[in-house]
């Protein structure tokens, strides 16, 4: 698995490059968001460990680019950043980021949250299952997702965390997920974050499948427990 290291301040870039190798993984450092946007076109990492506050573009803006052409792979990222309050966390994961964690932090800590979210890669790699409902379908070894409405058929450009997320709603029509549950399905049990970001990414996805993200149809909220997607069988 190779890794990109987007990180300004040299030790910390040093110190996770030396955890992450002694793990097996393949590294690659850059200092600048410009540089991080070229090596990702260049190498297409399977992660990107990427800092916020860069010079030139910011950790937000080098997220936004990647998601909005991710290219031959979307790399899972996972953003590091000095600022801890919960209104930065939220513009992280809106941007595309799949985990955040807050400066100072533990190594290997870090090096969990990798393995967390590249499992979910080795997981879903070896499945051949195809999963369809009335206006949806998935291809879960293609990694295709299509919605069909009003008797057209369109493919959703989908984030990894947002087809994950959809294959587990669209497998399990009619089941209630918890934030736990769906944690748990997607990032696996080295999850160290914040609950919350399953809300972030269920938002996320909504604006995607739904044609009133606000009144969703699919992916509706069960007050008080989580969310469950509600389409008939085909």
């Amino acid at each position: 698995m190779d890794i990109l290291i987007v990180e300004d301040e040299a030790e910390i870039a040093q110190l996770i490059q030396l955890y992450l190798e002694k793990e097996g993984f393949a590294c690659q450092v850059c200092r600048d968001g410009l540089t991080a946007i070229q090596l990702f076109q260049e190498q297409q990492p399977d992660l990107i460990i990427l800092d916020l506050m860069l010079p030139g573009l910011d950790g937000l803006e080098v997220c936004a680019r990647i998601r909005q052409k991710p290219g031959a792979k979307d790399p899972y990222i996972l953003m590091l950043t000095a600022k801890g309050e919960e209104i930065d966390r939220i513009i992280g994961l809106s941007t595309g980021a799949d985990d955040y964690m807050v400066k100072p932090f533990s190594p290997r800590e870090l090096v969990a949250r990798v393995r967390a979210l590249l499992r979910r890669s080795l997981r879903h790699g070896s499945s051949s299952q195809t999963y369809q409902t009335q206006h949806f379908s998935v291809d879960v070894e293609q990694r295709v997702a299509q919605r069909r409405l009003e008797e057209t058929e369109e493919p959703l450009d989908l984030t990894t965390l947002e087809f994950d997320l959809l294959t587990t709603f669209i497998s399990y029509p009619g089941r209630v997920w918890n934030r736990t549950q769906l944690i748990e399905r997607l990032w696996g049990s080295d999850f160290f974050g914040d609950e919350r970001v399953v809300d972030t990414h269920v938002a996320r996805l909504r604006k995607k499948v739904e044609t009133d993200p606000a009144n969703p149809k699919f992916i509706k909220t069960v007050i008080g427990v989580g969310y469950k997607f509600e389409d008939s069988v085909s």
